[in-house]
C-alpha cells in the first residue's frame, strides 16, 4: 500500500490564490509562489494549482504563474483550468507541471484523456471530478460547478479510469469550503469503484477529518486548501497528529 499524501490546493483567479465556500464566495488568500514555496517547506507532499477561471472566461492556465510557482516547489506539481487540447497540456508541462488536471475538457471530449494519456503517461494525467449530491447519488459537475452534466459520478469515475487516468482529484460542491469533514460515503464509492488513486477533496476542517478519509473512506491522498491558506492549520502539524493517530504519512 501507497503511504498517504496530504496535499496543498492553490485556487487561482486572476493569478491570486482564492478560497470560498462550495465554489462561490471567492476571498483572496495570497500570492500563488510565495504560497507555494511555503506548503514545500512546511512538509506537503505534493501541490495542485488549479486556474479556477480559466475555462468560463475560455482561455489556457496563466503560464506565468504555473512557472513563478514551479520554481519553488522541490515536490510534484499539478496545474489544471482550462486546457483543452493537447496542446495545452504540453505548455503547462514544459512550464513546470509534472502533471496535469483535466475537468470540463474531459467531459467534452472524453478522447483527450486517452491522448493524453498515450503521450505523455498515465501517471501524468489527473482527472478532477466535481461532484454534487442529487436524490440518485451524485451529479458530475463542470464550469467550476456551474453546469450540471447529468453524469453519473461513478460511471464517470469508472471510464475515465478505463481512458488512462493516473489519477482521479474527487470534490465533493457540497463540502467545499464547510470544514464540516470529507464526503467519506462518495469517496468511498469511488474508491471501491477504480483501480487508481483518488484524491479527496473539499471538507477538510482538522486532522481527524484527514484521518477519516484515509483510513475509513479509502482514499490515498487528502487535499487541504483553507485551512492552510488561513493559519488553521499546518501540513507539518497535520502530520504530527496523524502520526499520533496511527496513521502513516510521508516526511
Amino acid at each position: 500500500m501507497l503511504i498517504p499524501r496530504l496535499i496543498a490546493c492553490l485556487d487561482v483567479d486572476g493569478g491570486r490564490v482564492v478560497k470560498g465556500t462550495r465554489f462561490v464566495g471567492l476571498r483572496d488568500a495570497g500570492d500563488a509562489a510565495e504560497l507555494a514555496r511555503r506548503y514545500d517547506e512546511d512538509g506537503a507532499d505534493e501541490l495542485v494549482l488549479l486556474d479556477i477561471s480559466a475555462t468560463h472566461q475560455a482561455r489556457a492556465p496563466l503560464l506565468e504563474v504555473v512557472q513563478r510557482a514551479a520554481e519553488q516547489l522541490t515536490v510534484p506539481l499539478t496545474v489544471g483550468g482550462g486546457m483543452r487540447s493537447v496542446d495545452d497540456v504540453t505548455r503547462a508541462l514544459r512550464a513546470g507541471a509534472d502533471k496535469v488536471a483535466l475537468n470540463s475538457a474531459a467531459v467534452a471530449q472524453p478522447e483527450l484523456v486517452s491522448q493524453c494519456a498515450a503521450r505523455f503517461g498515465s501517471q501524468c494525467v489527473v482527472v478532477s471530478i466535481d461532484a454534487r449530491a442529487t436524490a440518485k447519488g451524485w451529479e458530475v459537475m463542470v464550469r467550476g460547478g456551474r453546469e450540471a452534466t447529468g453524469r453519473d459520478v461513478l460511471a464517470w469515475a469508472t471510464e475515465m479510469a478505463r481512458r488512462g487516468a493516473g489519477e482521479l482529484l474527487l470534490t465533493s460542491i457540497d463540502r467545499d469550503g464547510a470544514r464540516t469533514g470529507y464526503e467519506l460515503t462518495l469517496t468511498q464509492a469511488v474508491a471501491e469503484a477504480v483501480n487508481v488513486p483518488v484524491v479527496a477533496s473539499g471538507g477538510a476542517g482538522s486532522a481527524e477529518h484527514v484521518r477519516a478519509v484515509l483510513e475509513e473512506a479509502g482514499a490515498d491522498a487528502a487535499l487541504l486548501a483553507g485551512i492552510l491558506h488561513d493559519g488553521t492549520a499546518t501540513v507539518s502539524g497535520l502530520k504530527r497528529e496523524l502520526r499520533a493517530a496511527g496513521i502513516a504519512v510521508r516526511g
